[in-house]
């Protein structure tokens, strides 16, 4: 049984509520951040409150707790379960409003620990298929709860075999999955998108230890660039690094994993045997 953080409370799983007049129920207004951990220890803590902080900025929903006292939280809650390794989700709500919509600054805090589970073997050893779909997330630098076309468009991925969706906007651009953030391997480079996407941690993570091996073309992405592609990956934190050896029709390359996405596989599985160990991380927890 997972011990979750409720508001200053430490309570077990099964014993966590919420009202239904939170704006996260009524209107999908909240935002969290989603991390794990390598032997017990949280990947880029730091960063990734840092970022659901100004998550909180963009959409107008003020975290009231500090970088440092966040932190304490999530370690204290990290310490009060016990998993070979854990998930932590980190969630603030809405709150309650008179009318429903107008926030009132009474967010509720969570912290959630829970189980890592490894995914399925087959998606890193044969990679994976991903389909496109026609959307564009509101506020794109906030991780907010609003999920909606996310649920939706994975459905539809799912039934046509596919792992993930990527999210293709109204001028074409390839921008991000539903949970993901892509790469492509062309012209001896990879290449990823800038703009309007939310900056993913592992992802930022994979560019830095790239640039030690690889040039790094941080620009839009077109489905005229998908075509041409010699190999695409995307990166999560809960999925790491996984292959795609199909994109919607198309099959990549020779539809196998490719060389430069397995040696991309091998440097961040190194790094993070490393991070795990606490040797590195320059501003980990």
């Amino acid at each position: 049984m997972s011990i979750y953080y409720i508001d200053g409370e430490f309570i077990d799983a099964d014993k966590a509520v919420l009202s239904f007049n939170d704006m996260a129920v009524l209107r999908g207004y909240g935002i969290f951040d989603f991390l794990r951990t390598y032997n017990g220890r949280p990947f880029y803590l730091e960063e990734h409150l840092e970022r659901f902080i100004n998550s909180g900025r963009h959409v107008g929903l003020e975290v009231q707790q500090s970088l440092s006292e966040l932190t304490e939280i999530v370690m204290e809650t990290l310490a009060r379960n016990n998993f070979r390794e854990s998930n932590i989700r980190i969630v603030l709500t809405g709150g309650i409003s008179p009318d429903s919509i107008t926030p009132q600054g009474n967010g509720r805090l969570a912290v959630m620990v829970t189980e890592k589970l490894d995914l399925p073997g087959w998606w890193y050893t044969d990679g994976a298929a991903v389909v496109s779909a026609d959307v564009e997330r509101y506020v794109p630098e906030a991780k907010s709860t609003n999920y909606m076309n996310a649920v939706l468009t994975q459905q539809k991925a799912k039934k046509q075999g596919a792992i993930e969706s990527i999210y293709v906007d109204r001028n074409g651009r390839v921008l991000e999955g539903t949970t993901t953030n892509i790469f492509l391997f062309m012209d001896g480079k990879w290449i990823t998108p800038g703009q309007d996407i939310l900056p993913g941690i592992t992802r930022s993570v994979i560019m830095d230890l790239m640039k030690g091996e690889y040039e790094v073309d941080v620009r839009d992405i077109t489905r005229e660039d998908i075509l041409r592609a010699e190999e695409i990956l995307i990166t999560a934190s809960n999925k790491e690094v996984v292959p795609v050896r199909q994109f919607d029709d198309k099959i990549i390359g020779d539809g196998t994993v490719g060389p430069e996405t397995r040696k991309v596989m091998e440097m961040f599985a190194a790094f993070t045997d490393e991070y795990g160990k606490g040797i590195a991380g320059k501003k980990a927890v």
